[in-house]
């Protein structure tokens, strides 16, 4: 099986690769690449997102025919896509980071700025915070309701509908931690920097 990790210059991703290197062993081929052949035949992918919104989607339109071929991948063939922090947040149809931005829309909704209400809360989000599993998802399979993840954004997707929403974790409201739609997740925290449960997850994408 090949899992692809999706390289398109958004930022340092080495610890998602590390994180996926060490789960998949010897058992799965992890590949890290842009190329869109690569991308199209492999079993799953993932799209991981550090920056701002409007820095990754540009990021991605700069690659010829990479969004195109995600959209293949993802909506024509329904092969597994895994979207990790601004990765997740770019399945919405709009982002209003730094200007208003148009997602790959994969996922009806918006991406926009924490409510901090007021300075209450200190923004970016950072740290470890818990885990309120709304339902299950096929990614949290044995993940114990209230684990704790990791966190470092300052925008949050918010969904038009609410039944994608696996789970939410409360920081101002309740934010948008993970979602699943048929084939697509994607995870708000980090799993590649939340420890053993992180790992579970990246497992669980990988054993789909």
């Amino acid at each position: 099986m090949n899992v692809t990790i999706v390289d398109y210059n958004s930022g340092n991703i080495s610890s998602v690769i590390n994180s996926f290197k060490e789960v998949a062993k010897d058992k799965v081929n992890i590949e890290v690449t842009s190329d869109l052949n690569k991308i199209k035949s492999s079993d799953k992918v993932v799209l991981p997102g550090q920056g701002s919104f409007k820095s990754c989607v540009d990021a991605l339109h700069k690659i010829n025919g990479l969004v195109d071929t995600l959209n293949l991948f993802t909506i024509n063939d329904k092969k597994p896509l895994l979207g990790i922090c601004v990765g997740l947040q770019m399945f919405a149809d709009v982002g209003y980071e730094e200007t208003e931005t148009k997602g790959l829309g994969w996922i009806s909704g918006k991406v926009s700025k924490i409510d901090n209400q007021g300075g209450k809360f200190k923004l970016p989000h950072i740290g470890w915070n818990q885990l309120n599993i709304l339902k299950d998802s096929k990614i949290l399979k044995d993940i114990k309701n209230n684990s704790h993840m990791y966190f470092v954004h300052s925008y949050e997707f918010v969904p038009e509908d609410k039944n994608v929403i696996t789970t939410t974790t409360d920081y101002s409201s309740d934010i948008v931690c993970s979602v699943e739609r048929e084939n697509i997740f994607g995870t708000q925290f980090h799993p590649e920097k939340s420890d053993k449960i992180g790992l579970k997850i990246i497992e669980n994408f990988i054993n789909l």
